[in-house]
């Protein structure tokens, strides 16, 4: 593994956790707390960086579902000011999709590579990665529905009582 994918790989598992962490603390990414604000940075460094393998790789699927994921991070980052609405379900949604589609990058990287000498999968089209896919999509549709309820009811999705974000 070279620099340049090692950089890449540990840019890119930064905002798995920062985006696990929004969501346990605050139901959701919120671009206004310290986690949103680095989950959005270092998410945007990863999908930016993924571009240097073109080179490599060629212009591939993954990048047009890059070109997707930095998009859904202008559109949660837009609502942020409340130019479309105020923020709420289209920055939800956004940002949820978002982590999805990181979720997505990184099992099927994760699984073309694990276990090392005979890795779960060949490449990010073999189907043993549909049942991996279909779980996340599950995961995911349960997320963002409890998400867009607690926003419709009105109610912060988790009330972290007497917390700093």
């Amino acid at each position: 593994m070279n620099a340049f994918t090692l950089l890449h790989t540990v840019v890119s598992l930064l905002p798995v956790g920062f985006g696990l962490y929004a969501f346990a603390r605050h139901g959701r990414i919120d671009p206004n707390t310290a986690s949103g604000k680095w989950y959005l940075g270092t998410m945007l460094a990863g999908s930016v960086s993924s571009f240097g393998f073109i080179l490599k790789f060629g212009f591939t699927p993954g990048q047009v579902l890059t070109l997707f994921t930095i998009f859904l991070l202008f559109i949660g980052t837009f609502t942020l000011r409340g130019q479309i609405r105020k923020a709420g379900y289209r920055q939800t949604l956004a940002l949820t999709t978002s982590f999805l589609m990181l979720m997505v990058f990184a099992s099927t990287e994760t699984l073309k590579a694990v276990p090392v000498g005979r890795p779960f999968a060949t490449g990010a089209d073999d189907p043993a990665l549909i049942p991996v896919r279909l779980g996340l999509l599950a995961l995911y549709a349960l997320g963002l529905g409890y998400q867009l309820l607690k926003i419709r009811s009105g109610r912060p999705a988790i009330v972290a009582q007497g917390a700093v974000a």
